[in-house]
């Protein structure tokens, strides 16, 4: 397979199984925030999340490049590109209350800060929290069939990022900085 096809060079892509559209298109949009989504989760990786941490960001990246397929997918039921269910929902509530029982309560808000695998997982957050808005745009301008569920993968996923951020400062012995609104 080679890298370089020269098909893009005038601002069109193929989509799997469809037509070509622009470079900005919506459903392109959508995929390649889930494809920087999940860049940013192999970065804080990388950073050093402690071995449980890592093993479950892994999974979660299997399953984002899977997102990325079925968005990439305008028919994705005729080509079974739809991965996510209501199980991969369920097992990202588990690893949050896993994660947060572990935790002191949280009682402020608090800024990306401390260990950089913690500020690297709310960067990701933060481009899930695109991600997810993408797809809605996605949904809602093109009358796209995304399955609910994805669209629930993402938004509890940025919660689990979310608390991820915590846990990892926690498990270091980090501080959480808490958000201090100016006077």
């Amino acid at each position: 397979m080679k890298i370089y096809t020269r098909t893009g060079d005038t601002g069109s892509t193929g989509l799997f199984g469809g037509p070509r559209v622009s470079k900005d298109d919506d459903r392109i949009e959508s995929y390649g925030t889930v494809d920087e989504l999940n860049a940013a989760i192999g970065m804080a990786r990388a950073a050093g999340v402690g071995s449980e941490i890592d093993e479950q960001l892994s999974q979660i990246q299997h399953e984002l490049f899977s997102i990325g397929a079925e968005l990439a997918t305008p028919d994705p039921d005729a080509f079974q590109m739809r991965i996510i269910t209501t199980g991969h929902i369920e097992r990202l509530e588990q690893w949050i209350d896993h994660h947060e029982k572990n935790l002191p309560p949280l009682k402020h808000f608090i800024l990306p800060a401390g260990h950089a695998g913690s500020v690297t997982l709310h960067l990701a957050r933060s481009i899930c929290r695109r991600a997810e808005r993408r797809v809605v745009t996605l949904v809602r301008h093109h009358e796209t069939q995304i399955s609910e569920e994805l669209i629930v993968y993402l938004n509890r996923l940025s919660d689990l990022l979310f608390v991820l951020t915590r846990a990892v400062n926690h498990n270091a012995g980090i501080e959480e900085v808490q958000w201090i609104r100016p006077t």
